[in-house]
């Protein structure tokens, strides 16, 4: 299988080439440590008696985030030497920021292609390899199996999309799986997915969701939030209204939100925080008659700033804190999928959110269930709602609430996650 893969890699990345180098281009802070993609990672010395190496790759910034109270944990066992690579630009800033300082070695993720993921390995040597959420790179699994390096794959969750995908091709599926020595699964749900697809109930385990342990890098005290309001070039006492991590036409429906609410003669200001920075000038051109401001451009706004755009990176979670409620993004048609509720309602922001929220359906089925959030079927009703919640302070309150109860109920994920790691090492 491992050959086929193989000969299939080369023809289907030169397709995939272009538009890869573009979104790259787009999005920037791609030439640090660029050699690392293709193996040329620091060559580290052999794992010394009575210590373990452990090799975590984390795709992305959520994912970088999720492990925060892991490697606090994982670091101060001195018998453990932590690497943990990442593949996008932005993840890779904050993994040096944030984790470098706790682990042995830092770096990005080689192409999983058989001379790049090959090279890698000789030079990390790991005990452990550990995988975030969904992440099943064949080549990177193959070199661990053919160098006695056990498997982890931690945070797990399975979508729609790749549940469907893996079913077609149920003999590969298993083999994949059965390379794994435990599958931590994010939610019951996700973890009956990965037994239905052929993993062994014997190594999947429901450890829960490690996005609910990871922290802000800054908690805010009342004097924290009044000078970010000041920043950002609101007033002291106006409503703020968030865009969290929105997608394409969201921004459109919370600018009509924002319309409407002001129209009421509530002092309303709109934080908007993208997904994806490259879509600041698409984004800009919605805010050309809105007093509005750029953070890329200057973090310091004017007073009397109406609409202000975090496109910037990382950041997410400080700016959450200012926020009086909030529109989760990725979560109306036709976007799919969504983006993470978690910090929103860890932080007691009032949430509301469109139909697409599959890629945590479990979180949000249980938010729903417990009256923390408010979710609706379109954007009319999504206006209708933030405009409902302007108005209510009572009903922002009661949200708040629920949420922060809720999130507390579903702590625990990463010393679960710690456990299987430090069985798994032996320790």
């Amino acid at each position: 299988m491992i050959w086929f893969y193989r000969l299939l890699f080369l023809p289907a990345f030169l397709l995939a080439f272009p538009y890869y180098a573009l979104r790259m281009l787009r999005r920037g802070g791609y030439a640090k440590d660029f050699s690392h993609r293709f193996g040329g990672q620091k060559n580290l010395p052999p794992v010394p008696d009575g210590k373990h190496r452990v090799w975590i790759q984390a795709v992305s910034v959520g994912e970088i985030e999720a492990l925060s109270t892991l490697v606090d944990k994982l670091s101060q066992d001195s018998g453990i030497e932590l690497v943990i690579t990442t593949t996008t630009s932005t993840a890779y800033k904050i993994l040096r920021e944030k984790y470098a300082p706790k682990c042995f070695y830092t770096g990005v993720f080689p192409i999983d292609f058989l001379p790049f993921s090959a090279r890698a390995w000789r030079k990390i040597k790991p005990d452990v390899c550990v995988l975030m959420e969904g992440e099943l790179w064949p080549e990177h699994l193959h070199q661990a199996k053919a160098r006695g390096a056990k498997l982890l794959l931690l945070n797990a969750r399975m979508s729609d999309k790749s549940f469907a995908r893996y079913a077609k091709f149920p003999y590969i599926t298993r083999r994949i799986f059965d390379k794994f020595s435990a599958i931590c699964a994010s939610s019951e749900f996700d973890a009956a997915r990965f037994v239905r697809l052929g993993a062994s109930p014997l190594k999947v385990f429901c450890t829960g969701n490690m996005k609910f342990d990871s922290k802000p890098a800054q908690i805010l005290d009342s004097d924290g939030r009044r000078a970010l309001r000041a920043e950002l070039g609101f007033a002291e006492d106006s409503l703020v209204l968030l865009g969290s991590s929105t997608w394409a036409g969201e921004e459109q429906m919370l600018l009509d939100a924002l319309d409407k609410i002001r129209a009421k003669k509530i002092d309303c200001r709109l934080l908007l925080v993208p997904r994806h920075a490259e879509r600041r000038e698409q984004i800009k051109q919605l805010l050309e008659h809105y007093p509005h401001w750029v953070r890329s451009e200057s973090k310091q706004a004017p007073d009397g700033t109406l609409v202000y755009l975090a496109d910037t990176t990382g950041e997410l979670r400080t700016l959450t804190q200012v926020a009086d409620f909030a529109f989760v993004g990725k979560s109306l048609p036709p976007n799919v999928g969504g983006q993470t509720p978690i910090d929103c309602a860890a932080l007691g922001v009032p949430i509301v959110y469109g139909p697409n929220m599959t890629n945590f359906r479990r979180a949000c089925e249980t938010l729903e269930r417990d009256g923390a959030v408010v979710k609706v079927p379109d954007a009319q009703s999504a206006v209708r709602e933030l405009v409902r919640l302007s108005e209510n302070a009572n009903l922002r309150q009661t949200l708040a609430e629920k949420a922060k109860a809720w999130h507390s109920s579903n702590v625990g994920a990463t010393d679960r996650a710690c456990d299987v790691i430090l069985k798994t090492l032996g320790l």
